[in-house]
């Protein structure tokens, strides 16, 4: 979107001081339509529960993106927090030269599930859409179940393997069926953590997803997902 920032002063300094007032109004309604607005991560990491109460519409976006493409919930989210811990802009630190001199980031990874520009770009032509975001949850989430269907496709991964379905959203399918994962004890890792956090999460998720399925006012009986 443009922002008008430049000539503002130049324009308006000269304007009768009501209609000063208003056109500054408007300017920093203007600016912020400009900026990007996310939630904080939540406070609880630890519990879905308690990051879908704080941010409901999430559990909307993970129960669209398992509706489509089959991810379930838990590992959605665990995948999630293991890439971002929730952090809407986190983007991989530079490198620094001599401790201080900023060098180049070693990837493209970018938002909530650290995807990569051209896996983005191949999502997007595929299953987004031209307004797709990496630094919105409802893409994160989708982008997910997207990218393990493929892996589901391409390396016969299961679908209810949260450990083997990161170490191909890491190493890409053709590097999963090589086992580079095998030689990289920090992926191994990150694996195992992702596959323990998804079980937690849904043994929290099954005792609280009844509040999340029906909590608007036309959401009852029939009417409530399940």
């Amino acid at each position: 979107m443009y922002c008008p920032v430049d000539s503002f002063a130049t324009r308006y300094s000269s304007a009768p001081e009501t209609w000063r007032l208003w056109v500054i109004l408007s300017f920093v309604l203007l600016l912020s339509g400009c900026a990007t607005f996310s939630p904080n991560p939540p406070a609880d990491q630890s519990n879905i529960c308690e990051i879908f109460r704080e941010q409901p519409s999430w559990y909307d976006y993970a129960r669209e993106s398992e509706d489509k493409w089959g991810t379930p919930i838990a590992t959605q989210i665990s995948f999630i927090q293991q890439e971002s811990s929730f952090r809407s802009h986190v983007r991989p630190d530079r490198k620094r030269y001599l401790g201080f001199i900023p060098g180049p980031r070693p990837s493209s990874a970018r938002g909530y599930a650290q995807a990569q520009d051209p896996v983005w770009a191949e999502y997007r032509d595929q299953a987004g859409s031209t307004f797709a975001r990496r630094t919105h949850m409802k893409y994160a989430t989708d982008f997910i179940g997207w990218y393990n269907r493929r892996s589901q496709q391409q390396a016969g991964i299961s679908l209810s393997n949260p450990e083997h379905l990161y170490y191909a959203y890491h190493e890409g399918a053709g590097g999963y069926q090589r086992g580079t994962y095998r030689n990289k004890p920090h992926v191994l890792r990150a694996a195992s953590q992702v596959s323990a956090r998804a079980n937690r999460y849904q043994a929290q998720l099954n005792s609280c997803e009844a509040e999340f399925q029906c909590r608007r006012f036309y959401q009852f009986g029939p009417f409530c997902r399940s």
